[in-house]
């Protein structure tokens, strides 16, 4: 077979894996009539034929040229917990509690269901994502201790409605957090159709569409803001890496990811599973900040 009949080959497989596998990728195990968004939510749009923003080297650099990627997420676990951010899928009989908020402002009162046996992040940050498969509902909490929390968020997930300007969720950002999870049922599907969600170690006293809230008290503008979203270059070859890594930057090339907190540099989220090979994980640390680009995703928000 000829070079051409391989690209040709190639590019069948591609849009048969988009057309079979896209529907069911906006959708988690367990609950199958949820759509994670609408498909023409920001998180499920692709952004590879978008331009390239103006600064894009001068932020690309405060995050850090020679800094590689990092899968924030595994199998197995680390320091006594699972390695990654899980999600529960609940339903009607779920007991609903009512949090009291440190962010009481800015958080949706709930009440929140949270199942005997919820698995909550492991670490500081201590967030507890839960999806009603019942109501097709969204709860994202932040620093959960038994009924008292950081701040909490409720998603309509057939919805594309936005927190008010200036709110946080359970993200610094106020972005959802589970559309921007790696998750293991996807890659093995062969196709992560949406964004995925990333940390920088400083940000900007600033957001850009979708995101509504911002957490940094510094103005310079070399530094990227809550919402920035940026892609793999297209020309960057993948073909070399392990299935599971390359799935993943073939997302990124598509659809990019967000800055959604602060944290380590290029640290991307994922939800733990005992089928993630954490080798093949690792290797994305090849991956520099060079190699990525800022998105001009002005067109997005109209």
């Amino acid at each position: 077979m000829g070079r051409r009949s391989h690209v040709h080959a190639a590019a069948l497989i591609a849009l048969s894996l988009v057309t079979a596998g896209s529907a069911a990728a906006l959708r988690v195990p367990g609950a199958p009539n949820c759509p994670i968004f609408p498909r023409s939510n920001p998180w499920n749009r692709a952004v590879d034929a978008l331009p390239v923003a103006a600064n894009s080297r001068e932020l690309i650099r405060s995050i850090g040229l020679g800094t590689g990627l990092h899968a924030d997420f595994g199998s197995g676990t680390w320091d006594g917990g699972p390695i990654g951010i899980p999600f529960n899928v609940v339903g009607r009989k779920t007991p609903r509690v009512k949090l009291t908020f440190d962010y009481a402002d800015q958080s949706d009162k709930g009440p929140y269901p949270l199942p005997r046996n919820l698995e909550l992040e492991h670490g500081g940050d201590r967030h507890a994502l839960m999806i009603d498969r019942s109501s097709c509902k969204l709860y994202e909490v932040y620093a959960l201790h038994g009924w008292r929390a950081g701040s909490g968020a409720i998603w309509n997930l057939r919805s594309n409605r936005l927190r008010p300007a200036g709110w946080t969720s359970a993200d610094a950002a106020g972005l959802p957090m589970l559309p921007g999870l790696a998750r293991w049922d996807e890659v093995n599907r062969g196709l992560i159709d949406h964004a995925l969600r990333f940390t920088v170690e400083n940000t900007r006293r600033a957001y850009l569409y979708p995101a509504r809230h911002f957490a940094s008290s510094s103005n310079d503008p070399s530094l990227p803001p809550m919402g920035l979203r940026v892609r793999l270059k297209a020309g960057y070859r993948i073909d070399s890496f392990p299935r599971q890594a390359r799935v993943v930057l073939q997302a990124l090339k598509r659809y990019g990811m967000f800055v959604a907190d602060n944290g380590s540099d290029w640290y991307i989220s994922g939800a733990p599973s005992a089928h993630w090979d954490n080798d093949a994980l690792h290797t994305l640390e090849r991956v520099k900040g060079s190699a990525f680009e800022v998105v001009d995703t002005r067109s997005l928000s109209r």
